[in-house]
C-alpha cells in the first residue's frame, strides 16, 4: 500500500484534502465538490484516507474503501488537538492527516449499512418515546388545574385518560374534553408508531443471528440487542470486554496524580443511549433474580447487600457489557453457569 496519507474534511458541498507523506511532510492541498469525490478517489492510488466520524462519515467510509482505499475515521474530539492556528478547512484536514499518523490512535469502525438501518429504528423510536413522555406529563399537568391526578406510569395515562372524557361527573366542560380527547387521539397515534418500531425490532432480531444471540443473556431483549448490534457489530473492534465498558462509560471516572488512585462515578462516556438500554436491562434483571442460583445471580445478590439498588444496577450493567462482547467474541450463546469475560 501507498505511503501516502490524505486527510479528508468532510462537509455538505465543498471537501478539502490535504496529502501527507510517509515523512509526515504536507505535499499538495486539494478542493473538490461533492459530484466529483468518489469519481477522484476511483482514480487515486490506494491510500489512507482519514476522515472525521461525523454525519455521513460512514457513508462516505464505505464508498471510497469500495476502490481499495484504508479508511480510517477518527472521533472529533481526538482531531482537535493536532489543529494548528485559525480553524480553517485546510486546517481540518491536515490535523486528521496528523492524527491518522499516530500508532496509538484510536480508530471508529465504519458501520455496515444493516447496522445503519437499525440504528434508524432506534434513533426514530427514542425521538417516539420522548414525545410520547412530553405529552404524558403535559396531559397530566393540564388535568391536575381541575383537579384531577393520576398514578405513575404510562400505562396508567393509557387506561385512565379515556375514562375521564367520559365521566360526566368530573366537572370539565364541553371544549375541555374535546382538547384532552384530541391530546388521547396524539397519544394512540404514537403508542401506534412505537408498536410498529418494537414489531420491526423483534423481525431484526430474528433474522440476525448477532441479535438473537444476545437476547439470549438475562436483561437483554429485542430492543438492547439490536442497539448493541448496530453500535459494535460483532465487537471486532474491541480487545476485550472490559474495553467495550469502558467505551460505554460504565467505569469509574479516574483522577490520579503523585501515584494517588481517586475513583468517582463512572464517566459516561461513549454512547448515551446504548449505556441508558444496558441500566434499564440490569434494573429488570436485579428485580427478577428471585431465587436463582447461577452465578451471575449469585453475584448480583452480593452487590445488593454492599451497595445501594442504582450501583448494583450499574454494576450489573458493566457485567453486561462485557459477557455481551465475550458471546460476540467466543460466537456463543449465553451459559449461566460460566461465561468467559
Amino acid at each position: 500500500m501507498s505511503k501516502l496519507t490524505i486527510g479528508l474534511d468532510t462537509a455538505k458541498s465543498v471537501f478539502h484534502l490535504v496529502f501527507k507523506n510517509e515523512n509526515g511532510r504536507v505535499i499538495k492541498k486539494k478542493k473538490l465538490k461533492r459530484h466529483q469525490l468518489l469519481s477522484f478517489f476511483a482514480n487515486t492510488e490506494i491510500s489512507i484516507v482519514a476522515l472525521e466520524a461525523c454525519g455521513a462519515s460512514h457513508y462516505w467510509a464505505r464508498q471510497i474503501a469500495a476502490p481499495g482505499h484504508d479508511v480510517k475515521p477518527i472521533a472529533p474530539q481526538y482531531v482537535t488537538a493536532y489543529r494548528k492556528g485559525n480553524k480553517s478547512d485546510y486546517n481540518d484536514a491536515t490535523a486528521i492527516a496528523e492524527a491518522a499518523s499516530r500508532e496509538d490512535m484510536r480508530f471508529v469502525p465504519v458501520k455496515t449499512q444493516e447496522q445503519q438501518d437499525i440504528q434508524l429504528l432506534h434513533r426514530l423510536r427514542e425521538r417516539l418515546v420522548g414525545q410520547r413522555t412530553a405529552l404524558s406529563n403535559q396531559v397530566r399537568g393540564l388535568l391536575a388545574e381541575y383537579g384531577i391526578v393520576f398514578p405513575k406510569g404510562i400505562s396508567q395515562l393509557r387506561t385512565s385518560l379515556i375514562d375521564v372524557i367520559e365521566d360526566a361527573d368530573n366537572g370539565l366542560s364541553e371544549m375541555c374534553r374535546e382538547e384532552f380527547h384530541e391530546l388521547w387521539q396524539e397519544f394512540c397515534v404514537l403508542e401506534e408508531r412505537i408498536s410498529r418500531l418494537d414489531r420491526k425490532m423483534h423481525d431484526v432480531v430474528k433474522e440476525n443471528d448477532v441479535c438473537r444471540r444476545l437476547t439470549t443473556m438475562t436483561g437483554i431483549g429485542p430492543v438492547i440487542a439490536s442497539a448493541m448490534f448496530a453500535a459494535i457489530g460483532q465487537g471486532e473492534a474491541f480487545q476485550s470486554g472490559r474495553h467495550v465498558a469502558a467505551w460505554l462509560g460504565l467505569v469509574p471516572r479516574q483522577h490520579s496524580t503523585g501515584d494517588k488512585t481517586q475513583l468517582f462515578g463512572i464517566t459516561k462516556r461513549g454512547n448515551t443511549y446504548l449505556r441508558t438500554q444496558l441500566i434499564n436491562g440490569a434494573r429488570a434483571a436485579l428485580r427478577h433474580i428471585g431465587k436463582k442460583d447461577d452465578k451471575v445471580s449469585q453475584w448480583c445478590r452480593g452487590c445488593l447487600e454492599r451497595m445501594n439498588f442504582n450501583k448494583a444496577c450499574v454494576a450489573l450493567a458493566n457485567k453486561m457489557a462485557r459477557m455481551a462482547w465475550a458471546m460476540l467474541h467466543h460466537q456463543t450463546d449465553y451459559l449461566e453457569k460460566k461465561v468467559v469475560v
